[in-house]
């Protein structure tokens, strides 16, 4: 693949607009990955992400009333009319999205339908000056806007410990982890990983002071999506960042509320491939039963078993289910170097893992990258 014209798509036209990739970007070796719009399964899996497995509606117009629609009674209405992200966290407590799905009688235009829908927007991938590679969006964003997935392998514990064991120092760790808490000692995981298989938002970076939030949606499968939408309005050629940690409020590392329980981090001690590319890790952590807890953290790899919490109560980060604690912070112990931060940190005493600095600029930058180290220990 050629990546000196602005006309090569990175998706091989596997999205539904073309992905570009920037015309000087040729003055870094791009990453060698095969590219996936959606989550496949990976090692160690046992869920497949492309079964359907949750339940439908029956409601026969273009767009699922309020009222009557037995997906928006459940879960709560997610998106407007417009198809942009609603406020929906509550004293830190975020509610859980379910979009209609495969087995709904609703149309393809329902308002509940905006993440199975795909990209939409013109992205670009480009050299960053200090960060490898970047992603930036070439016309501007209203908050809210859903920009991205963050796709990959979904692989089981074991897969993703083995994988980080096996890095080098100058490699990027990408792995995602979820973790979701539904009743006293019932923990569910999920962990992507978009190192060999993945999509655009694996070219993401951190930032300390991000523009995007990452919010776990199921859709057709109890898998959750991890969906990345514009936490703030966005100007045209912004490069665009999320917190790998999970969070969104710019709150210092080691700052993390108490009640909530999902965040969603991002490993990333020993990361560093080509610079950015596949060393953005993160945590994510989703959560989105009521009732259930859900810590979602992105190092560990992503987890999010969306059709089995999904009940209110359940504590995510990342904004899923109304009862549902999770707000995906940014803790500093979790880390995604993405690709991008590459720059080798000082050693932490954590299994010798290296801090990764930071290069976002922000004035809030804490100085390195959030760093996970849960699934190299083996602690769960």
């Amino acid at each position: 693949m050629s990546s000196d014209s602005r006309s090569v798509d990175l998706s091989n036209s596997l999205e539904s607009v073309p992905v570009l990739i920037e015309q000087r970007s040729s003055v870094l070796t791009f990453p060698q990955f095969q590219y996936s719009p959606d989550n496949v399964q990976g090692p160690g899996s046992t869920l497949d992400p492309s079964e359907v497995t949750l339940p439908g509606c029956s409601c026969l117009s273009h767009s699922c009333p309020s009222e009557s629609c037995s997906c928006l009674q459940t879960h709560g209405q997610a998106y407007d009319s417009t198809h942009t992200l609603l406020h929906r966290t509550h004293s830190g407590v975020c509610s859980p999205v379910f979009e209609c799905n495969a087995l709904c009688s609703c149309g393809e235009a329902c308002s509940n339908r905006v993440v199975q829908r795909g990209l939409t927007l013109k992205l670009e991938v480009y050299s960053t000056e200090k960060r490898g590679w970047g992603v930036r969006t070439l016309k501007s964003l209203p908050k809210g806007t859903f920009v991205c997935e963050y796709a990959g392998e979904v692989i089981s514990f074991e897969e993703a410990r083995r994988r980080q064991l096996a890095q080098r120092a100058e490699d990027n760790n990408y792995i995602i982890a979820v973790r979701e808490h539904a009743g006293e000692g019932s923990v569910t995981e999920t962990f992507v990983d978009p190192a060999r298989v993945g999509n655009v938002g694996r070219f993401l970076n951190h930032s300390c002071q991000p523009n995007l939030l990452m919010q776990p949606v199921r859709v057709h499968s109890v898998v959750p999506r991890l969906a990345l939408f514009a936490g703030r309005s966005i100007d045209a050629r912004e490069e665009l960042t999320f917190d790998y940690s999970g969070g969104y409020r710019n709150r210092a590392p080691a700052q993390r509320d108490a009640g909530t329980q999902s965040e969603t981090r991002r490993d990333a001690g020993t990361q560093s491939e080509t610079q950015r590319d596949a060393g953005t890790q993160r945590d994510a952590g989703t959560q989105r039963d009521a009732g259930t807890q859900s810590e979602t953290q992105r190092d560990a790899g992503t987890q999010r078993d969306a059709g089995t919490q999904r009940d209110a109560g359940t504590q995510s980060e990342t904004q899923r289910d109304a009862g549902t604690q999770s707000e995906t912070q940014r803790d500093a112990g979790t880390q995604r170097d993405a690709g991008t931060q590459r720059d080798a940190g000082t050693q932490s005493d954590n299994h010798g893992v290296q801090r990764k600095e930071c290069h976002c600029g922000a004035k809030s930058c804490v100085q390195f990258l959030p760093l996970d180290l849960s699934i190299i220990s083996g602690k769960r």
